[in-house]
Order: structure tokens, then sequence, then C-alpha cells
């Protein structure tokens, strides 16, 4: 089953604060691999090993062309029907054929949008937060500014996201069904509002380490399908191979900032976390249900599709073959010991 239903994250509505709540210690480095229980840690003693010594020879930013959509490729697919899990239902699968393949152009679209506004209204924030050194997380140099490079990198995706989406509106007529305001906005924004003020800057902290070392396992289940508009195969290639050294600096970013919190804070982290990750993987079932019933579908139909497609077991399965990384480095750290935090797993679907 594909993420990109409920893929990528973003929120126009927050703003970077620099946090003062985090607490100092002093430590040396762990041993890769190794689980780091309290305290063993601290950001200053953590080596910094990049993964950007070649960003300027094989960003996309700095590299890659624009991915045009040619006027012959509205013969092909969009999207890949294997990763859009209606398009296997047989009441979907019974539509015209134009009907179906605007179903795969609005998963495009879904995507598209996802991923320009997780870009541009969260990652970009909080990367300029930790380039400018207002985060409150004490970095080496070099890792401050390999985060302007990440800056470069996520604009990028942004407009590459939102060239090719009106590219492929231009080149199908084909309108976006998106809703006004974006789904995981509104997941984020009542995790943050049950919040305590001073909670909500390492909440947004935890949703972007969250994000990104997501988004390459999501974007892994790209196929590179031949059948596929070429411009969307690479557009999400190009995605794909700078995400790889995304998901490398924010799990590094997760223990400079775990070797800073302080016991209390740690607990609080372990407990949200599976929220988060809900946030990001769940999909946007209303919005999935508007559009099935603009293909003609009843009431009725439209319920059978997401009902039977979108059971607890799928989405749950999917949920923790995903998010199987995020889970193993927290695991790392000690995250999941507090029993508070082993409920949360079990209550989202997450635990083993």
């Amino acid at each position: 089953m594909c993420g990109t239903v409920g893929m990528f994250v973003g929120c126009s509505a927050l703003s970077y604060c620099p946090r003062s709540l985090l607490a100092a210690h002093t430590a040396g480095p762990p041993d890769d691999g190794a689980r780091i229980p309290a305290g063993e840690e601290d950001g200053s003693g953590e080596k910094y090993r990049s993964a950007f010594h070649t960003w300027y020879e094989r960003a996309s930013v700095r590299q890659a062309p624009r991915r045009t959509v040619a006027e012959g490729d509205t013969a092909l697919r969009f999207f890949s029907p294997d990763l859009v899990p209606v398009a296997h239902h047989p009441l979907v699968k019974a539509l015209p054929e134009p009907v179906f393949d605007q179903i795969l152009v609005q998963h495009l679209y879904r995507y598209l949008d996802f991923t320009a506004k997780l870009e541009y209204l969260v990652v970009n924030r909080t990367l300029v937060g930790i380039a400018h050194g207002s985060t409150g997380v004490r970095l080496p140099q070099e890792m401050r500014f390999d985060a302007l490079k990440m800056y470069c990198d996520e604009a990028y995706h942004a407009l590459s996201a939102v060239d090719l989406m009106r590219q492929v509106e231009q080149r199908t007529g084909i309108r976006p069904r998106l809703p006004d305001e974006p789904f995981f906005l509104r997941r984020l924004q009542q995790i943050l509002a049950k919040l305590p003020a001073d909670e909500r800057g390492l909440a947004e902290l935890l949703f972007v380490i969250v994000s990104e070392t997501l988004i390459s396992a999501s974007l892994a289940e790209i196929p590179d399908s031949d059948g596929l508009v070429p411009a969307v195969r690479e557009s999400i290639r190009d995605h794909a191979a700078d995400e790889g050294r995304h998901h490398a600096y924010f799990a590094a970013f997760l223990r400079h900032l775990w070797g800073q919190l302080s016991t209390a804070e740690r607990q609080f982290a372990g407990r949200l976390v599976p929220q988060l990750m809900d946030a990001f993987l769940l999909p946007d079932l209303e919005s999935l249900r508007a559009e099935l019933t603009g293909y003609g579908l009843s009431k009725e139909q439209v319920e059978q599709v997401v009902g039977e497609v979108y059971t607890p077991e799928v989405l749950s399965r999917h949920s923790r073959a995903t998010s199987r990384m995020t889970r193993r480095y927290l695991d790392q750290l000690g995250a999941f010991d507090d029993p508070r935090a082993q409920a949360e797993l079990h209550a989202h679907g997450y635990a083993s």
C-alpha cells in the first residue's frame, strides 16, 4: 500500500521559536547502533559525520534538469495504479477509463501538494532555526552549515512539485481536487493545541525528525515503471536521492537533540512520537470520500470502497513497515522504555 494519500506534513500556522527548555548535559559519543541510555549522550560530544560532502555535485538543485511533461506523455500513466490503493477495488476498476485516469492524476496531485507544503511550511522553517542556531540545540558548525544545504534542497523540491503540478494540469485539463487546508496541517494543529505552550517547540522538532526519517521509506515504494510519465518518475527519483541524505542528517540530529533533553522531556517525546507518526502516515479519508463521490459513485459505494481498502489492519501494517527505521532510532535511545510510551505505541498500532 502506498503512503502518498497521507504522505508528508506541513504547517503554515507554526512559527519557529527558539527553545530555552533544553537541559545541558556533558557526555561522550555513543557507539554506532548501540543503545543509548538516558544521560549518556550530549549534542556537543556526538561526532558528526556529514552526508553532504558531495552535495555541490550530486544534489538535485545543483545538477538535475527541469522535469517537463511532453505533449505525447498524456498517453502514459501519471501515477502507478499499483500504488493507488483504491485503484484495486472492483467498483473503481469498473469506472470508465478516462475516469480511472483522473483518479491517478488526482493521486499525483495529492503527492505533489503534500511534498510542496511539507517542504516550505514545516521543514524549511525548522532548517532555518537549525542553521541560525535558534532551536536551543547545540550543534557542530558543520551540521548547521549542512542545514543550509538542505534548505536549498527542500525549496527546490517544493518548486519542482508545484511546477510539475502546473504542467500536468495544463497538459490534461484536469483540475486538482485538493482541500483548502491540508489534512496533515489540521492533524498537527490538533496535536499541538492539546500541549502546553512550553512543549510545542519540542513537538515541532520531533515532527520534522519523524517526517524526514519516514519520507525516504515512503519514496522507496515508487516504482521505476516504464509506463509512468518520465517527468513524474524522474522528479520522484530526484527527490528520493536527496532525501536519503536528509534521512541520515535527521537521524544524527535526533541523537544530538536527545542528549540535551531532560528525563521529563524524553518521556514526553516517547509518548508523543506515535501521534506524530500517525499525523504523517494516515490517509485523508474524508477528502477521498468527496473525490470518489465526484466520480459518480453512490454514498454507499464510496463507503464500501473506503471501508474495504483502508481496513484498520492494512493501515496498521503499512504504518509499522514505513516507520520501522524511525522507531528503531528512538528505541536505541530508550525513548519507548516508559510504560506510557509503550501504551501509546500499542494504541496507535505501532507495537510489533
